[in-house]
């Protein structure tokens, strides 16, 4: 098996360059400045004593060789100060470089989740996922690989900066000791690094695919946990053992794969970081024999050849961090432009606001594949006040039309007009709890200082709910509510939600699914008594309804036809006419 080729393009460098410059000028820039100013500060410090130790330590052992006692004090105490002196710089460096770390992390962090929870974005990115695999785990990439982006890329950034400073503090030094001990240097970096490239260039492909394998295998451990209960009611504990010993073995052949390449990297990389330690003894030794230097040169030489090395040979020292890296880059690069292109994307269906009607235009709906109509030119307006049903045998139809109306739907052709501004709700047959407390999955953003504790107890006691605030631990006790609450006690939450909200129309998708007859007429009901107008989506065709299907109930039918075709027929009475 070929290695994927992960090209980075310069779009992608670009990206994130705007990314660094957006932070200089966010509010959090000021501070993101401040600890870079500090992290170069630190950095000169850190080099300038380096050098300071590297004279130290020759007059040190130069005291030694000739049995200079005072000296050797006086040269030991300076020793012990300038190591306090690096330790302490050391600490606040480190201290600084993660203060920053972490700050660019939340930044970028909230950057893109602003970005990818917007509609219909991560619907979109779902689609695309669906269809042909592209921008598989964005949710991982969020998390794991801007997290990996942001501390390589400062660990990194900074460790150029130490080298390009330690060329030039040490390169003098070096250069003074023996020209010849430079070159060698900067040839033995050259070609280490040439060959590091060569050996460890398929650990970015592999690295780029690891981390999807990775996450795929914890998707499926995630979905045996929130589905636990079905799957042992339905014994399938087998395929998914199998499906997730497949996604193991995945992983585990990858890997296998990238630790063979590290294997051949490592004799190449472990050998040649032996050889620092000899290679200096080697030139100045005969230097040292024929009384040209003395003794404590061969020990600075050797720590000057091993931070001039060390900055020459980053390739060398951090392939396999840079290939994780390189990889991470084109994973975010990836996720950023399909990002930006499902913001910019417009649909051939257009989507606009009317105050009082739903209507739609010539509006022509088609599969996924494209492969079949689902709906071929649809002009209907629907008032406000105009209780609709939706009838029909292909379900793929009436759903299309409930997610081309919320302007989710991609495929198909013409124009949606409906109230805006959240006047247009929709009710999915499977019910949605989010995460949070009682209050929060009972109330929409910005309503918790409108809406009182008394109005919400009083939806309640409509729904036969109130026994939940028992159950629950109140409106602010935070629970795992697809646990917590059968499936007709969520979807009953959910159309509390929709009361509470007030919309100007709500759709309903084929509600008797999770509620019983005596429920669904309470919740028309309702939706009725506070002029909400309400579309349902039923089960099936004319003639074979469910308990949302009762003509009474509405002012007129659409009948979806198995082939795109559709017609439009009056309820009068409780019986069916022509419109």
């Amino acid at each position: 098996m070929n290695e994927p080729k992960i090209p980075i393009e310069r779009k992608v460098w670009s990206h994130f360059v705007g990314e660094l410059k957006a932070l200089g000028t966010s509010p959090q820039g000021g501070k993101a400045k401040f600890l870079a100013a500090g992290l170069l500060g630190l950095l000169l410090a850190v080099s300038l004593l380096n050098v300071v130790n590297s004279y130290v330590g020759r007059d040190f052992m130069t005291a030694i060789e000739h049995h200079d006692m005072s000296g050797f004090i006086g040269q030991g105490l300076l020793y012990i100060l300038v190591f306090a002196g690096s330790t302490g710089v050391a600490v606040v460096y480190r201290y600084c470089e993660e203060r920053l770390g972490l700050l660019w992390r939340e930044w970028l962090t909230q950057r893109f989740i602003a970005r990818y929870i917007e509609t219909p974005v991560y619907h979109r990115l779902n689609d695309q996922l669906i269809e042909n695999g592209e921008i598989a785990n964005p949710d991982q990439r969020i998390a794991e690989d801007i997290r990996a982006f942001a501390v390589t890329t400062l660990s990194f950034t900074l460790m150029v900066l130490n080298g390009a400073i330690t060329v030039l503090a040490f390169a003098g030094v070096l250069w003074s000791i023996s020209p010849l001990l430079f070159t060698v240097a900067v040839a033995y970096a050259g070609i280490g690094s040439y060959l590091t490239i060569a050996l460890g260039r398929p650990l970015v492909g592999l690295n780029f695919s690891q981390f999807d394998k990775e996450a795929n295998f914890r998707s499926d451990l995630i979905h045996v946990r929130k589905h636990a209960e079905s799957i042992a009611l339905l014994s399938r504990e087998g395929r998914i053992k199998a499906r997730l010993l497949h996604r193991l073995d995945a992983l585990v052949e990858n890997f296998q794969r990238i630790i063979l390449v590290n294997r051949n990297l490592g004799f190449f990389t472990t050998g040649y970081n032996y050889l620092l330690q000899i290679i200096p003894a080697l030139v100045v030794a005969p230097m040292f024999i024929h009384n040209q230097v003395e003794f404590g040169v061969i020990t600075q030489a050797t720590l000057a050849f091993v931070q001039l090395l060390g900055a020459f040979s980053l390739i060398v020292t951090q392939f396999q961090s840079i290939s994780s890296f390189t990889a991470v880059i084109a994973r975010l690069g990836s996720l950023l432009d399909a990002i930006e292109q499902s913001r910019s994307a417009h649909g051939a269906i257009e989507i606009a606001e009317a105050p009082d009607a739903i209507r739609y235009q010539n509006l022509t709906l088609h599969s996924r594949t494209q492969a079949q109509p689902l709906l071929r030119g649809l002009d209907l307006e629907i008032p406000h006040g105009k209780r609709l049903l939706v009838l029909g045998p292909s379900h793929d139809a009436k759903v299309a039309l409930l997610r081309a109306t919320a302007g989710i739907w991609a495929w198909g052709a013409g124009r949606v007009q409906r109230p805006g501004n959240g006047q247009t709700l929709f009710l999915p047959e499977r019910p949605y709890m989010p995460p949070g407390t009682l209050r929060e999955a009972l109330l929409r953003t910005g309503k918790e200082a409108t809406i009182g504790d008394a109005q919400i107890l009083a939806i309640l006691r409509e729904f036969n709910l109130e026994s939940l605030l028992e159950r629950t631990g109140g409106l602010d006790s935070e629970q795992d509510w697809d646990e917590l609450l059968s499936l007709g006690e969520q979807q009953l939450l959910a159309a509390a939600r929709l009361i509470l909200a007030e919309p100007r129309f709500v759709f309903l998708d084929r509600i008797s699914t999770a509620l019983s007859p005596e429920d669904v007429a309470m919740l028309l009901g309702l939706l009725n008594h506070r002029g909400i107008t309400y579309i349902t989506l039923g089960h099936s065709r004319f003639g074979r309804r469910g308990a949302d299907d009762k003509l009474a109930d509405y002012d007129a039918m659409l009948e979806l036809a198995g082939d795109g075709g559709w017609r439009v027929r009056k309820i009068e009475g409780g019986r069916l006419g022509e419109e």
